[in-house]
C-alpha cells in the first residue's frame, strides 16, 4: 500500500461529522446562521467547515446537489483538515463507494518534497463497509499512480522488476525475469530491439508473475502491460513538449501490477499471469532505426516506419507470450497513442475488443464503479493500413487511415491470444489538470473497472 493512501477505519468514538446537505435543506440554529453567512446552499461539491464556540472546527457541511454522487467524496478528501471524520447521511448502498472515493481522493505524491504535506484526514468508513477490500483497491490505484509519478531516473526497468518481485513474493506467486542479451536467446526479439540502446543498468527485460498455475481446473487470466520507462521517441526523436511527461509511458505496466496484486489479494478463483515488458526507448549508436525489419516472438516480421511507435512492438512479444499460456481472458494496458486522446480526451480511455460479451461486461463494470471506458471499433477497413510491402506488418499505419488508436489496436490484434477473449485499453494514465481529489499527475484508469469485471466473472464461492 502506498504511504500516501489515506487511512480508512471501521469505527471511532471521536470522529467529527461531515453532514451531506442537499439544496433546500433547512439548517437551524447556529449552524443555519453560519451556513447563511457563508452562502452555503448545498450545491454539489460545496464544503463548509463549522466552528464550535471555541473556534475549533467541530463539523463540516458538504453539498450533494440534487442527487448525491459517492465519487464527489473524492474531492472532499483533499479539502478536509487533518483528523478523523465520518460521513452522515450516506445510504448503506453508497457507503462503500464513498469510502473508496475518499481513499482515492487523498492520494498525495510528496516523495521529493523537503517538507511533505502535514496530517491527512482519516475517514470512519463504518461497519457496513469492507474496509480491507476498499483499502486494497485504493492501494492498487495509489501504487499505479505513484509508479507513474516517479521520474524515470528512479523508475527504470530494474525498479519495475523490484516492485513486481515484491508483489509476487507477498502472494506466494512464481516470478521470473529475462534481461538484456538473454532476451534474444529466449525469443523476445522485439523487446530487445526497442530497449537495447539504453544504458547497461537500464537493460530491457520481460517480467512474469504466475499465480495459482497448478490449479488447472481454474480459468487463466493474462494481464500484459507496456513498460516503457521513458520514451524519447528513439531516432524519430520527440520534440521537447512531447517528451516532457514520458516518464508515464510505463503506465500500462503500473496498471497490470496494481490489478494483478488486487486479483491475488482478493483470491479470485483464477490462474493469473502478469507480463510486463520493461524497456527504455533511448537514443544511441545501437538504437533501432526507421526502415529496420524486426523479428517478433510470434514469427511475424515488422517493418519499422517510426521508432516512436515502440510500445506496440514490446506488447507484440508480451501478447504472444501470454498466448502460450492458452488464456481464457487477456487484458493489455498501455499508454499507447496520442490519437486516443485526440478522439476521447484524457479522462475517457478507449477499450478495443472483438468479444461482445467482454465488451458488455467491461462497460457495465466501468459504469458500476465510476471508472469510465468507451468502446472503440477494431475497424477491419483499416487493416490494410498496416500492411507492409517487404514484411508481414508495419508498426506505423499509412497516413490515409488517420485513426491512429484504431490502427494500433489492429496491430496488437495480430499478436493477441486467440484461445479466449482479449481486450486492449489505451490509457492516458495522467490527470492533466489539478483539482481536489484529482491532482495533476499519475492516474489509474480502467483498473477498477477491470477488477470489478473480473470479480463478477469469477466470483468467490460463498
Amino acid at each position: 500500500m502506498s504511504r500516501h493512501a489515506p487511512v480508512l477505519i471501521a469505527a471511532s468514538d471521536d470522529a467529527r461529522p461531515v453532514r451531506l446537505i442537499a439544496p433546500g435543506t433547512v439548517l437551524e440554529g447556529r449552524v443555519g446562521a453560519w451556513a447563511a453567512a457563508n452562502a452555503f446552499t448545498g450545491k454539489a461539491g460545496q464544503l463548509l467547515l463549522v466552528p464550535g464556540e471555541d473556534g475549533a472546527v467541530v463539523e463540516a457541511l458538504f453539498g450533494t446537489g440534487a442527487a448525491f454522487d459517492p465519487m464527489s467524496v473524492r474531492g472532499l478528501a483533499a479539502r478536509l483538515p487533518g483528523g478523523t471524520w465520518r460521513l452522515e447521511g450516506v445510504g448503506a448502498d453508497q457507503a462503500g463507494a464513498a469510502a473508496l472515493a475518499f481513499a482515492l481522493g487523498g492520494y498525495v505524491f510528496d516523495r521529493y518534497k523537503s517538507r511533505p504535506d502535514g496530517e491527512r484526514p482519516v475517514l470512519v468508513a463504518g461497519e457496513r463497509v469492507d474496509v480491507e477490500a476498499v483499502v486494497n483497491i485504493a492501494a492498487a490505484c495509489a501504487l499505479t499512480r505513484e509508479m507513474v509519478d516517479t521520474p524515470a531516473a528512479d523508475m527504470g526497468p530494474k525498479q519495475i522488476e523490484t516492485i513486481a518481485h515484491e508483489i509476487a513474493e507477498a502472494a506466494g506467486a512464481a516470478f521470473s525475469v529475462i534481461e538484456g542479451e538473454a532476451l534474444l536467446e529466449e525469443n523476445y526479439p522485439a523487446v530487445h530491439a526497442v530497449g537495447r540502446a539504453a544504458a547497461p543498468n537500464r537493460a530491457p527485460r520481460v517480467i512474469e508473475i504466475g499465480w495459482n498455475l497448478d490449479r488447472t481446473d481454474l480459468p487463466l487470466v493474462a494481464l500484459v502491460g507496456k513498460g516503457v520507462v521513458f520514451d524519447t521517441g528513439g531516432l524519430d526523436l520527440k520534440p521537447a513538449a512531447g517528451m516532457r511527461n514520458m516518464k508515464k509511458d510505463m503506465g500500462g505496466a503500473a496498471h497490470v501490477l496494481g490489478l494483478g496484486r488486487l486479483v491475488m489479494q482478493a483470491a479470485l478463483p483464477v490462474r493469473l499471469v502478469v507480463l510486463v515488458a520493461a524497456v527504455e526507448n533511448a537514443v544511441s549508436a545501437d538504437a533501432f532505426r526507421p526502415g529496420d525489419i524486426l523479428s517478433s516472438r510470434k514469427g511475424l516480421t515488422i517493418e519499422i516506419g517510426n521508432t516512436d511507435a515502440e510500445g506496440r512492438l514490446i506488447l507484440a512479444d508480451g501478447l504472444q507470450r501470454a498466448a502460450e499460456h492458452d488464456p481464457d481472458l487477456t487484458l493489455d494496458f498501455a499508454t499507447l497513442t496520442g490519437a486516443a486522446r485526440m478522439a476521447l480526451g484524457p479522462e475517457l480511455p478507449p477499450i478495443y475488443t472483438d468479444d461482445e460479451a467482454l465488451a458488455a461486461d467491461m462497460l457495465a463494470a466501468a459504469t458500476a464503479v465510476a471508472d469510465p471506458l468507451w468502446r472503440m471499433p477494431l475497424w477491419p477497413g483499416y487493416r490494410a493500413s498496416i500492411d507492409s510491402e517487404i514484411a508481414d506488418v508495419r508498426n506505423d499505419s499509412a497516413a490515409w487511415a488517420q485513426a491512429g488508436s484504431v490502427t494500433a489496436a489492429l496491430f496488437l490484434q495480430k499478436f493477441a491470444p486467440t484461445t479466449g477473449a482479449w481486450a486492449h485499453l489505451d490509457v492516458f494514465a495522467w490527470n492533466p489538470r489539478n483539482r481536489p481529489g484529482w491532482p495533476e499527475g499519475g492516474e489509474a484508469q480502467g483498473l477498477r473497472a477491470a477488477f470489478e469485471m473480473l470479480s463478477r466473472r469469477y466470483p468467490k464461492a460463498g
